[in-house]
């Protein structure tokens, strides 16, 4: 399970779009996404780097991950 800081969300567009960021590198990866707190918590098998890219690419910035 990845825990991610990501930047630039702020509505439910956001979240979509993260979402499915995620969902195209790991179709099975389950996807939490808190706005308030700008966290977003993966389930994946992806590697972090993929993960962190696929959000990076639809506009929202990661900024920490553990």
């Amino acid at each position: 399970m990845y825990q991610l800081q990501v930047e630039n969300m702020s509505c439910g567009h956001c979240v979509a779009s993260v979402t499915k960021a995620i969902k195209a590198v790991d179709g099975s990866a389950q996807v939490e996404v808190d706005l308030g707190a700008k966290a977003v918590k993966v389930d994946s098998s992806a590697p972090l780097a993929a993960v962190k890219a696929a959000i990076a690419e639809a506009g929202y910035p990661v900024t920490a991950a553990a």
